[in-house]
């Protein structure tokens, strides 16, 4: 059985050297946490250009992967990749899109991995930073809410792998930003609960081909 192991919530901070608002940086809260089809209550979201929405409501990280940067010298803690909720269990070789987390009465669904931004590179204060995430291939999920409810820390999960075709986080990663994708990946993610902005991405690309 997995479970919850922190529930992580942000508040504005500047990103480090400017006057730029964040809510990457994130802490552990105390008691339960409702959680709504736009993300946790309470957790600030600064740019909404590039974070948040229905498709990116809750970003999960799992332990077993913070253990394999614990293993790379990261001093590691839950919240630090600025992630909702930190879960045990899972990792991001094996959670596919459209896989399902419930916690209690909460429901979500794997809809994307996590793109690593600049913003993320300079909370963790290492130029080198990005190509090294982007290489270990363990960039966590997003999810969408399909049924709100509270969390907390250590209730139990339960995972629920989508029936169809399966692409794990790892291996959406490794593709994603490659300037010519393989039209049968392509294909494949279509037929998957991937992100709207991916799905219109890949639809269009596609289309142009012929």
């Amino acid at each position: 059985m997995a479970a919850l192991r922190s529930v992580n919530i942000g508040i504005p901070r500047n990103i480090p050297g400017t006057r730029t608002p964040t809510g990457i940086y994130k802490d552990p809260a105390a008691g339960p946490v409702a959680i709504t089809r736009e993300g946790l209550e309470g957790d600030i979201i600064a740019d909404r250009q590039h974070h948040g929405g229905a498709d990116q409501a809750v970003y999960v990280y799992f332990e077993d992967d913070y253990q394999f940067w614990a293993g790379e010298g990261v001093a590691t803690a839950p919240g630090l990749f600025g992630e909702n909720l930190t879960i045990a269990g899972p990792d991001s070789a094996h959670t596919a899109i459209g896989d399902r987390f419930a916690i209690g009465d909460v429901v979500l669904e794997v809809s994307y991995h996590r793109t690593p931004c600049m913003t993320f590179a300079a909370k963790m204060g290492e130029p080198r930073w990005l190509k090294r995430f982007h290489q270990a291939r363990r960039p966590g999920a997003y999810c969408r809410v399909i049924s709100p409810g509270k969390v907390e820390a250590g209730m139990d999960i339960s995972v629920t792998p989508y029936a169809g075709e399966r692409i794990s986080m790892a291996e959406l990663m490794g593709l994603d930003g490659m300037a010519d994708l393989p039209r049968d990946f392509m294909r494949r993610a279509l037929t998957t609960p991937i992100r709207d902005k991916t799905r219109f991405k890949y639809e269009n690309r596609l289309a142009s081909l012929f």
